[in-house]
């Protein structure tokens, strides 16, 4: 997906992830995944923004999908309750 790999997995502290954050962020956009934890337990995940959305490209399902006029057309009662509560 974009050029973004995932390959590994670090658990810290919170007091190692304070005083290392700046390597751990540089980790992370190198594609590790950081999980920081509360004594034992992670709690926080740090991974990088993923900034790259690939080439999207106008018309490019142009002829391979179609939308038949039944998907306009309104849902019957049962298929609407619950919506607007």
């Amino acid at each position: 997906m974009g050029g973004y790999y995932t390959f590994a997995m670090e658990t810290v502290t919170i007091h190692k992830a304070k005083t290392q954050l700046s390597r751990l962020i540089e980790k992370a956009c190198k594609g590790e995944e950081i999980f920081i934890a509360r004594g034992k337990q992670p709690v926080v995940r740090l991974v990088a923004i993923n900034h790259t959305r690939g080439d999207r490209k106008p018309g490019a399902l142009k002829g391979k999908i179609r939308i038949g006029p039944e998907f306009f057309e309104p849902l019957p009662p049962e298929g609407l309750e619950g919506w607007g509560e």
